[in-house]
């Protein structure tokens, strides 16, 4: 989803299919732009998304760990592009706990 070529595209369209469409797999996804904060602002606007912006492999696995993050948005301009693939394969590779603690938590955030 999203831009094709180098042509800029805006973020908000890309962020809104990539979170319908996680809403309806029930999967994860990720997206990128400039910061990955447009990104994840336009994404987090959906009840049960819960995007991470995220420039480290530690945010990304303690984000899917305790937070049961859905979706990992990045910044191309923040993040070079093999740090990006760790923290793509991290948090992609990390499942959520489980934990009750967490489970409440979350629960408390959705509104």
């Amino acid at each position: 989803m999203g831009a094709e070529n180098e042509t800029p595209c805006d973020y908000a369209p890309v962020a809104q299919m990539l979170a319908q469409t996680v809403l309806e797999s029930g999967g994860q996804g990720v997206l990128v732009c400039g910061t990955g904060a447009g990104m994840s602002y336009a994404a987090n606007r959906f009840k049960g998304i819960r995007c991470v912006c995220c420039s480290d492999p530690t945010t990304a696995r303690l984000a899917r760990l305790h937070n049961d993050a859905n979706i990992l948005a990045l910044g191309s301009r923040i993040v070079g592009r093999e740090a990006a693939y760790e923290i793509v394969a991290v948090f992609l590779g990390t499942e959520f706990s489980g934990e009750e603690r967490h489970v409440r938590r979350i629960a408390g955030i959705e509104i």
